[in-house]
This record gives C-alpha cells, sequence and structure tokens, in this order.
C-alpha cells in the first residue's frame, strides 16, 4: 500500500478536565507555557492569529478553522508553500481526564512530504509532552529547551 498523502496522528491522555485543556489550547497566555512565545489573540472561529514560537525568530500566521467548545479546534498554518489543517480533538476520559488528539494533515507522499511527516511527528509529540507537563505539574519544559539555536556553541580549548 502507497497512500498518496500523508498526515500526522499523535494523542496522550493528560490529567485535567476537558475545560480546562480546551482554554488551554485556544488562550495565548497559556499556551506560551508550554508552545508558543507569543499569540496574538485568543482563538475564534474565522480569525488570523499571528504566533511566535520559542525556537524561531519570528511570526507565523494563523488561520483559525471551527471551534466546538470544550472538544475541538482547527486551524491552518503554512509549511513551506501549502497550507495544512491542524486539528485538535479532546475527550473527556474517566471523570477527570482529557485525551488529546492532535491531527494534521495532509503532505503529498515524496521526499518533501516525508520530512514534514518525520518534523512535525516530533513536533507534535514535543506539544502534547510539554502540555501535559505544564497543565499536570506547572512545569514550562520549552523554556530555554532551544536557546541553542540562537547562541553560537563555544569552542572548547585543546
Amino acid at each position: 500500500m502507497n497512500p498518496t498523502t500523508l498526515e500526522i496522528k499523535a494523542g496522550l491522555q493528560i490529567a485535567r478536565p476537558v475545560h480546562q485543556v480546551f482554554d488551554s489550547i485556544v488562550d495565548p497566555a497559556v499556551m506560551c507555557n508550554y508552545f508558543i512565545s507569543w499569540g496574538s489573540g485568543r482563538m475564534e472561529e474565522g480569525q488570523t492569529l499571528q504566533w511566535r514560537f520559542p525556537e524561531f525568530d519570528e511570526t507565523f500566521p494563523i488561520r483559525v478553522g471551527s471551534i466546538r467548545n470544550n472538544s475541538y479546534v482547527s486551524y491552518y498554518w503554512a509549511n513551506g508553500d501549502k497550507e495544512t489543517l491542524v486539528e485538535i480533538t479532546l475527550t473527556a476520559y474517566k471523570e477527570t481526564d482529557t485525551v488529546v488528539t492532535v491531527t494534521e494533515k495532509s503532505m503529498s507522499n515524496d521526499e518533501a512530504g516525508i520530512n514534514w511527516l518525520k518534523g512535525n511527528t516530533e513536533g507534535w509529540a514535543n506539544f502534547l509532552a510539554c502540555m501535559k507537563a505544564w497543565l499536570e505539574y506547572g512545569v514550562h519544559l520549552r523554556k530555554g529547551a532551544f536557546d541553542f539555536r540562537f547562541e553560537k556553541p563555544q569552542q572548547k580549548e585543546a
């Protein structure tokens, strides 16, 4: 089997209620603790927002798609010259937890698409781990994680 398009899917259980996880996705003040470093506004259907990430020294446009309170958020963002759709689904698990599933689609099944698949799959796994660490333990995993991209490495003396 050789599908013509590729999509990413990652999921993780977070020990927080759905409403809290949902708010952490749509509110940039909370999202800054685990994903972005700055956002121009709260996610609302039809808006175009700007996000800045700690590992990049530029802003990126985010076009908000559909939002269903406490269950679903979608948005579009650029991947090279193509726009991909990100869907985040929240499912209550037991009475206190939420399963967060992120799907990003789609890219062609070619070398560029495979590189996208590798990089963004890693990115979504990191997103979920950082979200879990922040919401459950108040730990900001991204803080300092990308300093090496902006600083010159120090030379070791022989």
